[in-house]
């Protein structure tokens, strides 16, 4: 293992990496990079840094600069400290089309910081990206690990009040609807026909 670095897994994150190793045939952990790189960032709160991919790499028996590659491909990885809450905010075309712009303009309002900025109290931090994958339910917003969907500019100001009082937030759509189900419930396949009707 790296001596050099202070980063060292805890004994969680420790069992957890080799469950994530263990995926993989004798020879092939290096396939375990990507989950890897996950646990760490969340061990140093939300970011990595390069004695963390150098650790990674030596523990993965792989070249850092392997590690780096893999780190800064993906955006899911950040390189500077993060906010409590990462605001992540679709701009794709779908999202675009039904208010992202309105949504931006909301979280930049109420947060008073801009695109790739960190609130003064360490508490949010936001950006844009690219298509979150949840279209039907434009526009949509990633903090964390979860997706705020159906969002209008009030919607997501009352989120982001919760979030900064603490207060737990339901994360799905904002509106009536059940999943990705058409806005206010089924429109088809509503009356089920009985065993042995119509046959």
């Amino acid at each position: 293992m790296t001596e050099t670095t202070g980063f060292s897994w805890t004994p969680e994150n420790e069992a957890a990496a080799q469950k994530h190793i263990a995926k993989y045939p004798e020879g092939r952990q290096q396939s375990a990079v990507m989950p890897l790189l996950d646990i760490a960032q969340r061990q140093n709160g939300g970011h990595l840094t390069i004695e963390i991919m150098e650790y990674i790499a030596d523990y993965l028996d792989m070249a850092p600069i392997k590690v780096q590659e893999v780190a800064t491909f993906y955006t899911m990885y950040n390189h500077k400290p993060m906010g409590k809450h990462h605001v992540q905010v679709c701009g794709t075309t779908p999202c675009w089309l039904r208010g992202s712009d309105d949504i931006i303009a909301a979280c930049k309002s109420k947060l008073g910081i801009g695109m790739g900025e960190t609130t003064a109290d360490g508490q949010f931090t936001l950006s844009e990206v690219e298509c979150a994958g949840a279209c039907v339910n434009a526009p949509v917003v990633a903090i964390n690990d979860d997706y705020y969907e159906d969002l209008t500019a009030d919607s997501i100001s009352n989120i982001l009040d919760d979030l900064a009082a603490g207060k737990e937030v339901k994360p799905g759509p904002q509106v009536d609807r059940q999943t990705s189900a058409p806005v206010g419930g089924a429109t088809t396949l509503k009356d089920f026909i009985s065993e042995g009707e119509g046959a």
